[in-house]
C-alpha cells in the first residue's frame, strides 16, 4: 500500500469496528444509569432511555456485522 494512500477499511471490518464502538457506548451508559440510580429523577430516566437507543443501535450493527461477515468455507468445522 502507497504511504500516501488513506487507509480504507473493509466493509466487515466497518461493521466489527461499529460493533466494538457500540459496545463501549452500551456499557458506558450502563454504568451511568446504575451510578444514577432509581432516584435520580428525569436525569435517569433519560438515561434509560438513551441506554434503550443504545442497545437498538448495537442489535443493528450486530446484524449488519452478521450479514457482511462471510460463510465459513464448505466442510469447515465450527
Amino acid at each position: 500500500m502507497n504511504a500516501a494512500a488513506p487507509h480504507r477499511e473493509t466493509d466487515l471490518q466497518m461493521a466489527l469496528r461499529h460493533v466494538i464502538e457500540a459496545e463501549a457506548r452500551v456499557l458506558r451508559q450502563r454504568a451511568l444509569v446504575a451510578r444514577l440510580g432509581p432516584k435520580g429523577g428525569r436525569v435517569a430516566d433519560l438515561a434509560h432511555a438513551l441506554l434503550a437507543d443504545f442497545q437498538s443501535d448495537l442489535a443493528a450493527h450486530r446484524a449488519h456485522l452478521a450479514r457482511v461477515t462471510p460463510p465459513p468455507p464448505r466442510g469447515a468445522r465450527s
